[in-house]
């Protein structure tokens, strides 16, 4: 028997907008009307292998009303794969720079990113401090540093993998995708995973289901991650800034000795004072796992009288 599929309380608008060269899906939620200065558009940013849909627990868990817009990243979700042999970091600053020009140019917005999406959003915010007026990260916690020495290597890496054609893996049915949702993420609801994964997944033509995400993220990045670069962004931040994580996360611990916690704890007291919240029984999905108790700390956060922390 199947299971009860999840039903979203707040009805999401889909749209696509020229973004780039690309044609971009946005989602959006509540009325344009919505947004005000002191409540301005609340943008969300989707992580790596995700989709903007993702966000439509937290969007149902919140108390007000607001616009909320949440875009489908370049080779994900519905938005166009841009044919690349790889994903390069500034394309996601990019894309956001002029969705915010074609959506809400004239003020600046609340914006929040999961994972990849909180490390767009936190250098997005010190790139561009004026269009950010609140700031929360789940789990961006950026990636280990690299060393110069390393660039060799990842390179060769890189033009091996250009050599064979990247597959993502086929799944049976919509049961099979949720199944493996709620594998990856033991805290996941099954009426929930069963609605995430109509937007996850689209039939391959072949009677079988594939991933809505391009096999070419699955390529290791030729572009090192260096750590200081990300640095001297977030020393630009202006925003007030929530941090949000799982308390059973396993992220850093996946990293193991290339990235411990203590470099962790040391890049954010580089950041101002700002306010972290650690939720209970959530992992690295915890929007998936504690949706009202990720909207009640958002929404105090962004409510709060001048970003008070």
């Amino acid at each position: 028997m199947s299971s009860p599929i999840y039903e979203p309380r707040v009805p999401a608008l889909s749209r696509f907008l020229d973004i780039r060269q690309l044609r971009y899906h946005v989602l959006t939620w509540g009325d344009p009307a919505l947004a005000t200065a002191q409540r301005p558009p609340l943008v969300l940013l989707h992580g790596w292998m995700d989709v903007g849909a993702s966000f439509q627990f937290l969007v149902d868990a919140l108390a007000a009303p607001r616009w909320v817009i949440a875009p489908d990243w370049r080779g994900f979700g519905l938005t166009a794969v841009p044919g690349a042999d790889a994903y390069w970091f500034p394309d996601y600053l990019g894309d956001l720079d002029a969705l915010l020009d074609a959506l809400c140019p004239d003020t600046p917005v609340d914006l929040l990113g999961h994972s990849l999406g909180g490390n767009v959003a936190m250098v997005y915010a010190g790139v561009r401090p004026r269009r950010v007026r609140r700031l929360v990260n789940l789990e961006g916690f950026g990636m280990p540093d690299t060393r110069p020495a390393q660039a060799p290597s990842r390179l060769e890496k890189w033009l091996d993998e250009l050599r064979e054609t990247p597959q993502l893996k086929p799944y049976e049915s919509l049961e099979a995708v949720a199944r493996r949702l709620r594998m990856n993420d033991p805290f996941l609801d099954a009426d929930k995973a069963a609605w995430l994964a109509g937007h996850w997944a689209e039939p391959d033509g072949d009677g079988r289901w594939r991933l809505r995400a391009d096999p070419a993220h699955k390529r290791v990045n030729p572009v090192l991650y260096r750590k200081e670069e990300v640095l001297a962004a977030w020393r630009r931040i202006t925003a007030p800034l929530l941090w949000v994580e799982g308390e059973n996360t396993q992220v850093l611990q996946r990293w193991g000795a290339a990235y411990p916690r203590e470099d962790f704890e040391a890049r954010m007291a580089t950041l101002p004072p700002h306010r972290r919240v650690t939720l209970a029984r959530c992992g690295h999905m915890l929007h998936h796992d504690q949706p009202q108790a990720v909207a009640a700390a958002v929404e105090a956060f962004l409510d709060a009288a001048g970003g008070k922390l």
